[in-house]
């Protein structure tokens, strides 16, 4: 707990350094490029009108409604179709700018790191630049399939504010985990230092999708803002790009303080193994 702490605690200042705010920029300026370029946010209202009309044919719904008017709540038939909306287009959000701090700002994140921090941790390069793109294409591959049967579980309570922070926090875990081990730990040495700490890295990950999921409970709390979403797509991924920078940074602090152990350790066990000279 005191390493998960006082890691936190460092990738807190370190994201507000300017290089680290940098890489921030840069996310933001790729991933605006690429939301730019998706036809979807040509077609805001027709995708939320097209959804309305799915959600009316669908029996489920239907009750739902019923549901929501004896409680007096019928207001709410207005914003489940932006709701959904926004749940199917933020995952494509987090995913684009996850790829993109993986394959771009992960390295400066680590060079950041190696300098100031870890300048005696020998990189023995057990991971490759391929490598980290085939983990995080098939770590998203599966957080997708596991989103898209959720689904129907987002408009039950309290299910819509646990799924989505669970589902980015494994996503997160996998992805990070990588990359952060990529330079300097063997391929041995991060499959035992996943299987040993597993549980310290997936909750370092679950806490960043909470981080993830304040901008969609901000969203959900005002129906004003689910309005101008199309509008606020630039502040919405310079947000994600700080939280992913910090999350990174976070993975990148304790991943290399255990591993920096665990070396030390070994050393260790082989000095107190090897025979006594007569």
């Amino acid at each position: 707990m005191n390493d998960l702490l006082r890691s936190f605690g460092r990738a807190l200042a370190s994201a507000l350094h300017p290089r680290m705010l940098c890489a921030d920029l840069y996310a933001v300026r790729r991933g605006n490029g690429r939301v730019g370029r998706d036809p979807v946010w040509f077609s805001w209202q027709t995708l939320i009108g097209a959804t309305r009309s799915w959600l009316e044919s669908w029996s489920f719904t239907v009750t739902l409604y019923h549901l929501f008017d004896s409680l007096g709540f019928s207001a709410l038939h207005a914003a489940i179709a932006p709701f959904l909306v926004i749940a199917m287009t933020i995952p494509l959000i987090v995913v684009t700018v996850l790829l993109l701090i993986a394959t771009l700002s992960m390295p400066a994140v680590i060079r950041f790191l190696s300098t100031r921090q870890f300048a005696g941790l020998e990189m023995r390069r057990g991971g490759t630049w391929y490598g980290s793109l085939g983990e995080a294409l098939w770590a998203t591959l599966v957080c997708l399939v596991l989103l898209i049967v959720t689904l129907p579980l987002w408009l039950v309570p309290p299910f819509f504010a646990l799924i989505p922070p669970l589902l980015w926090g494994w996503l997160t875990y996998r992805v990070m985990t990588y990359d952060a081990l990529a330079l300097h730990a063997t391929r041995d040495e991060r499959r035992a230092l996943v299987r040993r700490f597993r549980l310290p890295l997936l909750l370092i990950g679950v806490a960043s999708g909470l981080l993830g999921s304040l901008p969609t409970l901000l969203w959900a709390s005002s129906v004003w803002l689910v309005v101008l979403f199309p509008v606020i797509t630039a502040v919405t991924i310079w947000i994600y790009a700080f939280i992913l920078v910090f999350s990174a940074l976070w993975f990148g602090y304790y991943c290399l303080r255990v591993l920096q152990r665990m070396r030390v350790d070994e050393a260790g066990g082989v000095r107190h193994a090897a025979p006594v000279p007569y």
